[in-house]
């Protein structure tokens, strides 16, 4: 029997691990016996490189799904769900005090319908936030030159160095890709509200 397949918009090791670790843990709430087969395809956001919004996240990371998909109907694949995963920074005012947070999003999308899903936010120290929003520096750049360290993105990513590594960045997106897959494998819950508001508005 064929596995579902799995696209996700990016070859990069944590993403790729994430959607692995999250699929392994919901599989079952698909079905008895769900396998699937996870792919990675490199594939442009169409944002900035260090989002700085939240929009922009969400943006980032349906547009990485839709490209994928767009690629699977020009190969004729007929790949089961598409998944867009993008990191970055959302800032926001509070109590007069800029406060920046880093964010990891999910889209998934079965190619007719599509949701988001987050892993929370953890907040940057002023002179990482200034570095990347302020200077402009990509933030996987600037997270190497704070931590003085090399490749930190493709390992435990700037949620590892800002958490001390209680929170690494492939346990971020995890979180956010089991959010983003609920309605689908929890979709009784989901009809089920969707039909209470049409039964209400009849």
């Amino acid at each position: 029997m064929t596995r579902p397949v799995i696209a996700v918009g990016s070859t990069r090791k944590p993403k790729l691990a994430a959607v692995n670790e999250a699929l392994g843990q919901i599989a079952s709430l698909f079905s008895a016996n769900a396998q699937f087969e996870i792919i990675g395809i490199e594939v442009e956001s169409g944002v900035t490189h260090t989002p700085s919004n939240r929009a922009e996240l969400m943006q980032g990371a349906r547009q990485r799904a839709e490209a994928v998909q767009s690629l699977a109907m020009q190969r004729s694949q007929s790949w089961t769900y598409f998944v867009g995963l993008e990191g970055g920074l959302d800032s926001v005012e509070e109590n007069g005090q800029r406060r920046v947070f880093l964010e990891s999003w999910a889209y998934v999308s079965d190619g007719h319908r599509g949701h988001f899903g987050s892993s929370g936010a953890i907040e940057l120290p002023e002179s990482l936030a200034e570095e990347v929003l302020g200077r402009g520096t990509e933030l996987s750049v600037a997270i190497d030159q704070f931590a003085q360290q090399t490749g930190i993105r493709d390992a435990q990513g700037a949620w590892g160095v800002l958490s001390a590594n209680q929170i690494t960045r492939q346990e971020a997106f995890r979180i956010a890709v089991i959010a983003a897959f609920a309605p689908f494998y929890n979709a009784e819950l989901y009809n089920k509200e969707a039909a209470g508001r049409s039964a209400a508005a009849g």
